[in-house]
């Protein structure tokens, strides 16, 4: 992105606001000329007053400066009220685009992207582009417009002299100029070290508890340390830089006065330039440093500014491979019918996923996957709502290629529950009804009935209303998953998909859960990776998947027979599970039968 074509997309945020800017700039406008007139009214009261002895000009002189000051502060009231408003606003809307963005973008984005260099874009560099757009520039134009208005103003007081006094300014302008694009790729790369900082402290802070498993404190706090020694060293290239230049910047115009003391004293004795003219001159040199001064800070700010808007621009330019085609339809009645036609997929194209993948599934119709990891299980199931799209061949749902449907009307047919039960820091009526917030209560509690989650949730003493903390981390890992559960039957979709959605229950509790989806079941489409042997004799379907492809698919007692691969999978895996089976309901039988009084005793 090119460097002026930042500042310009930075600038197009205040359009919207446009007599705000108007109130704003006028007011400074204002404030800046006012303060040209200040050396001219002391100029009149040195020559008309102090010179001649005559004390009225004083007087007058003196109201006038009042004046002005009272008038301007005024101005800067404006300046200052709507520079800051502005500032916010802007922020506020690029904080918007850059959220709205990150929302939109496909699992792919994510996948590649560190979330503590986004929580670092969305707040450091957003916040240090927002100093700048508003009041910054603001103070810049300003800034401008008064080094120019004391440069006329010079040439106007007498030309000779302002030329010989001004004769440093050029090379001061230089200089400022020249450390602005020196610290601007500082200013970046100071930024993408912060982001990487920001990483490893989200790392570190997400996994705690691994951390202090393990007694790995030592190795994380080295490893933060070379981040941030890292961003450390950057910040002090920057304050060496700075250092090298400003004191230049004061240098240059103790120059000014030195030229005008030097040759402008002498035409003052010699009567050819008023003491008022002498005073008014530098008067105005010295008015230089304010505005000289800023503008190394300004020129700084605009630089860190630029860096801190490509980082975010690079997130909201971010190409969407997932986004709705042109005339993408809405996809109003599903029946439920899923087909995979030859797809294949790949996260990067030399390392392939699934491989020519082909199977249909009747409307209502259960699923269950199995294979060893890294199969392809949890991909292809993600193929369906499109958290990404095939590399070749077709998803079809219906009949129609899920690529030409408007992704909300797609996912709103479909419920998930992920293998990771992410819980929002909310109460779990709000977790069960994310997908469904204009849910009733009573069709909330009757979600948490179907997925066995009703009489724990009414164990805690607010019940529906106990916060579940972040990352829902006062709850258990198998009341997570039945809150997610109900989080899903809650949102009524003709689709169900669920990502070894069991896997954190215990037997029971996992029962207990396929006698309700059982029910719950009846006319949908359903897809179930799961690794207990229940799950899968009750599938419609099965699919073994190796190596990217299917392998093997049939029921469960016909798999057995063929001893392929699904039959390696029970013997090592699943034949436990029957043998505990088993056992239990011996154990349970054998209770039911002893006599009154007589416990049984297994060892």
């Amino acid at each position: 992105m090119q460097r002026l074509g930042i500042y310009q997309r930075l600038l197009g945020y205040l359009k919207p606001y446009w007599w705000q800017m108007i109130i704003a700039y006028t007011a400074m406008l204002f404030a800046t000329l006012l303060n040209l007139f200040v050396p001219q009214i002391l100029k009149e009261a040195i020559d008309q007053g102090l010179a001649t002895g005559e004390a009225r000009a004083l007087y007058v002189a003196a109201a006038i400066i009042l004046g002005i000051a009272v008038v301007r502060g005024i101005a800067a009231f404006g300046q200052r009220y709507y520079g800051q408003w502005l500032t916010h606003r802007v922020s506020y809307d690029m904080r918007n685009d850059f959220y709205d963005r990150v929302q939109t973008l496909p699992f792919s984005f994510h996948d590649r992207t560190q979330t503590g260099d986004l929580m670092s874009r969305v707040t450091s560099d957003i916040g240090e582009t927002e100093r700048f757009v508003g009041i910054g520039l603001m103070d810049l134009v300003s800034s401008v417009l008064l080094l120019v208005g004391v440069i006329v103003a010079m040439l106007l007081e007498d030309t000779r002299t302002a030329l010989l006094a001004l004769i440093p300014v050029p090379v001061l302008i230089y200089a400022t100029l020249r450390f602005g694009f020196t610290v601007r790729p500082m200013f970046k790369n100071i930024q993408d070290q912060l982001g990487a900082l920001s990483t490893v402290m989200q790392e570190s802070l997400t996994g705690v508890r691994v951390v202090k498993a393990f007694a790995r404190e030592p190795y994380e706090m080295a490893k933060f340390d070379q981040e941030n020694d890292g961003w450390f060293n950057l910040r002090y290239k920057l304050i060496k830089t700075w250092a090298n230049n400003w004191p230049f910047f004061t240098f240059t115009l103790a120059v000014s006065v030195f030229i005008l003391l030097w040759f402008g004293g002498p035409l003052v004795l010699a009567g050819e330039l008023t003491v008022g003219t002498l005073f008014a001159l530098i008067s105005y040199v010295l008015m230089l440093n304010g505005p000289v001064q800023r503008l190394g800070f300004l020129v700084n700010l605009a630089a860190t500014a630029g860096a801190s808007a490509q980082r975010v621009f690079e997130i909201v330019d971010a190409p969407n491979e997932i986004g709705d085609r042109p005339g993408a339809r809405v996809l109003d009645v599903v029946q439920g019918e899923v087909a995979f036609e030859q797809v294949s997929f790949g996260y990067r194209d030399e390392q392939p996923i699934l491989q020519e993948v082909s199977f249909r599934v009747a409307p209502g119709r259960s699923v269950a996957l199995i294979g060893p990891t890294g199969s392809g299980k949890s991909t292809l199931i993600n193929l369906i709502p499109r958290f990404y799209d095939a590399t070749s061949g077709r998803v079809l749902i219906d009949g129609h290629d899920v690529r030409d449907l408007t992704q909300e009307s797609l996912r709103h047919h479909i419920g998930i529950v992920l293998q990771d039960s992410f819980l929002f820091s909310a109460t779990i009526a709000e977790n069960i009804a994310y997908g469904r917030p204009d849910a009733s209560q009573e069709e909330i509690e009757t979600a948490a009935r179907a997925a066995r989650a009703h009489d724990f949730i009414l164990s805690f003493p607010d019940g529906y209303a106990t916060e579940v903390g972040e990352r829902g981390v006062t709850l258990s890992g198998g009341q997570k998953q039945r809150v997610a559960i109900a989080r899903a039957l809650l949102r009524d979709p003709r689709i169900l998909i669920l990502d070894d959605s069991t896997s954190s229950v215990d037997t029971e509790t996992e029962h207990l859960i396929q006698q309700a989806l059982a029910r719950l079941m009846e006319g949908r489409t359903t897809f179930i990776i799961a690794q207990r042997l229940l799950t899968l004799k009750n599938a419609d379907q099965i699919l073994v998947l190796d190596r990217g492809q299917i392998v093997e698919r049939g029921q469960h007692a016909e798999l057995l027979a063929r001893d392929g691969l699904y039959r390696q999978i029970y013997d090592l895996q699943l034949k436990d599970q029957e043998d505990f089976a088993a056992l239990a309901g011996r154990i349970e039988g054998a209770a039911a039968v002893a006599p009154a009084g007589q416990g049984v005793q297994t060892s």
